[in-house]
């Protein structure tokens, strides 16, 4: 049996690579990105033939879609020893920062970004899985992440592990 919930926010973003990885993506740059979550039930069951809902969608989505819209809509993302971060923290307080271990690659932030939506739904106490995560950088270019996110990861904690709206 295979029943899967999934919704997608849209968000921009601006981000820089120092890896060189190219010249290009060392400028801070901006993407109109869009993230799909799919979620699956933990403990796949009959449906109830009254409710017939694994989980109402609102409950399933409401923490998710208020992370994506309070904490990455119009941020920047910087990894962690990207000398920008120190001006960037100190100059403009008020700025959204997204951090990531090393550079802030599409790769990257789709298993950050199951992570994160894992958390929530642990937090909630929802029968619900991350299973797949979509995010399109630009309208040709997209990552999907399926898995476990603490074996690729760089490291296992962080923001993405707490079920709060922290991003650094």
């Amino acid at each position: 049996m295979s029943l899967e919930l999934t919704f997608t926010r849209r968000f921009c973003m601006a981000h820089r690579l120092t890896s060189g990885a190219s010249a290009k993506c060392a400028t801070p740059h901006g993407h109109n990105e869009l993230v799909t979550v799919t979620l699956v039930p933990t403990r796949p069951e009959r449906l109830d033939g009254v409710g017939n809902m694994v989980v109402e969608f609102g409950a399933a989505k409401r923490r998710w879609h208020a992370f994506v819209d309070d904490h990455l809509d119009h941020g920047l993302q910087l990894g962690e020893d990207d000398p920008l971060l120190a001006f960037a923290t100190e100059a403009f307080p008020g700025w959204r920062l997204v951090v990531t271990p090393g550079d802030p690659t599409t790769e990257l932030l789709a298993v950050l970004l199951m992570a994160k939506c894992q958390s929530f739904l642990d937090d909630e106490g929802l029968p619900l899985r991350c299973a797949r995560v979509k995010l399109e950088e630009t309208p040709t270019n997209a990552v999907l992440f399926t898995g476990t996110p603490a074996e690729v990861l760089p490291r296992r904690e962080g923001w993405w592990s707490r079920a709060d709206g922290s991003t650094s």
